[in-house]
């Protein structure tokens, strides 16, 4: 399997894996690439993709960037992550629970969920990203 970078053509290439390993490599690979090199991030996303962050919706790779990037400097900690087959056999939805460092500051508990989509064989793309801060946990 593969993430299959949009801008830059370029795969991230992920061989023979179960769904389990493809949603472990992905988020590995989201949450380094997010707290060292933010602009990575943008060969995961799609024209088509979606963010709703915090309860505010940005669609598009470029308006998803500028988000992202607009958080500043960002340390996850990640604790679980869950996946299950979407209703489309070419999808997998990932949920990933942890803490977030922003710009130095106290450890916020924060929820995740992605909905991978297949466009080729081993290939995917983020579809759905919505993002939520825990507060009172």
């Amino acid at each position: 399997f593969f993430f299959f970078s949009f801008i830059t053509d370029t795969p991230i290439t992920i061989i023979n894996m179960s769904a389990q390993e493809v949603a472990t490599a992905f988020v590995a690979h989201f949450y380094t690439t997010f707290d060292t090199n933010p602009d990575g991030l943008a060969g995961l996303y799609s024209p088509a993709s979606n963010l709703t962050f915090e309860g505010t919706q940005h669609v598009g790779m470029q308006a998803i960037m500028e988000k992202l990037k607009g958080i500043g400097a960002v340390k996850h900690t990640i604790k679980s992550t869950d996946l299950q087959p979407s209703a489309s056999s070419n999808a997998i939805i990932v949920f990933v629970t942890g803490s977030i460092q922003i710009g130095g500051d106290n450890a916020l508990h924060f929820c995740e969920s992605f909905q991978l989509v297949s466009t080729a064989p081993g290939a995917y793309y983020v579809h759905n990203d919505i993002f939520r801060l825990n507060y009172g946990l």
